[in-house]
C-alpha cells in the first residue's frame, strides 16, 4: 500500500475545499495507526515520520496533501508538533 505525498496547487485546495475540513493537532510522539477508511490530509505545519511495514520510511511536511489508503497499518513518528486539515472517505 502506497501512500501519495505531493505538493499541491492552490486551486487544487480549493477545488477539494480544503480549508473546510477539520484540523487535527498533534505534538511531538510515536504511536501505531491503522486506517479503517481512506484520508486525505494537508499539512498545515510540523513534520513526520510514516514507517510502514516494509521497512520504507516517508516523510510528511508542511505544504503537502496526503493520502492514506484504507487497510493500511503504520506507525507515525511526530517530529515536529503536526496541525492539518483531514478528510475521510
Amino acid at each position: 500500500m502506497n501512500i501519495e505525498v505531493r505538493k499541491p496547487k492552490e486551486d487544487e485546495l480549493g477545488k477539494l475545499a480544503v480549508r473546510d475540513w477539520p484540523i487535527w493537532e498533534k505534538e511531538e510522539s510515536r504511536f501505531d495507526w491503522f486506517y479503517d477508511q481512506k484520508e486525505i490530509c494537508y499539512f498545515l505545519e510540523g513534520e513526520v515520520e510514516i514507517e510502514l511495514s516494509t521497512g520504507e520510511k516517508i516523510r510528511i511536511g508542511k505544504g503537502d496533501l496526503a493520502v492514506f489508503p484504507q487497510g493500511l497499518r503504520c506507525v507515525w513518528n511526530v517530529n515536529k508538533k503536526v496541525r492539518k486539515h483531514y478528510s475521510f472517505e
